[in-house]
């Protein structure tokens, strides 16, 4: 065999995207100056689980991570998917959702079909929550002509920051190639769909924060639906908060999903 070539590259941005497509183009990288300058310099705790993340749904891939943590070579093996027996715990500095978002890409050109456990946090105010990719996203990879009746996303536990305690389970088909899509008309909101949720709290809170939430949407759209998951003992994680999502529909078949009131409130289970 010839000696591998490595594409160089420098600094810390667009992390996910390079390891992304380094991997479905199976080109070798090199990463170099990772935040060399800065307070804790090299590659941050969620960068390495990301890192880990790829090399469990790949067979054969090859990370080398320098001493400083500031240089990082990567060989992309073959994208495998099927069923991963162990949890994988995503580090709790970033949510699910950013672990996610790499993660359905490169495993709809697998080998096998996906299925994955994550353990982490399910919603916080950095990256996209488990409810929006389950209510939004899913539905645009439709249109790319994946099949939606074969994605699913479980939500088999709530957490939250700091120490997460979520847990949900995500089931990919594999594609052979993705449909052209031209979506330029964003159209007229035809609909609002929400959720919220609350765990280790009283139910009530939900029902104040529906009625708060129409306050605000009902005189612009009449067609206002929101559903609530109320949770306790486990399945609710370790903290006590309350949220509410809401997500538009409109006339073309495009959904957006945005925070129409966010608080929640944090508690260790051992106080």
């Amino acid at each position: 065999m010839g000696k591998t070539v490595y594409k160089k590259l420098k600094g810390s941005q667009s992390f996910r995207q390079r390891l992304l497509l380094s991997t479905l183009s199976s080109t070798p990288i090199t990463i170099e100056d990772i935040r060399p300058n800065q307070t804790y310099s090299g590659l941050a705790k969620h960068e390495i689980s990301l890192l880990r993340l790829f090399d469990t749904v790949s067979d054969g891939c090859i990370v080398e991570i320098y001493e400083t943590g500031t240089k990082l070579k990567y060989k992309p093996g073959t994208i495998m998917g099927g069923r991963v027996n162990h949890p994988f715990q995503c580090d709790v500095s970033r949510s699910i959702g950013y672990y996610l978002e790499p993660l359905i890409v490169l495993c709809l050109f697998a080998k096998e079909p996906l299925n994955i456990r994550l353990k982490g946090i399910t919603n916080d105010s950095k990256d996209p929550s488990v409810d929006t990719f389950k209510s939004a996203a899913f539905h645009i990879l439709k249109r790319f002509g994946v099949d939606f009746e074969a994605m699913s996303l479980k939500i088999e536990s709530r957490g939250l920051p700091p120490n997460g305690g979520g847990e949900v389970v995500l089931s990919l088909p594999i594609v052979q190639s993705l449909t052209a899509v031209n979506w330029i008309d964003e159209g007229f909101v035809k609909k609002i769909r929400g959720v919220t949720f609350s765990t280790k709290v009283s139910s009530q809170f939900e029902t104040s924060m529906i009625r708060a939430a129409r306050g605000v949407v009902n005189p612009l759209v009449s067609d206002v639906h929101i559903f609530t998951d109320h949770r306790t003992g486990p399945p609710a994680g370790k903290y006590d908060s309350f949220l509410v999502l809401s997500g538009i529909w409109n006339f073309t078949g495009c959904r957006d999903y945005f925070w129409l009131l966010h608080f929640c409130r944090y508690r260790c289970c051992s106080c």
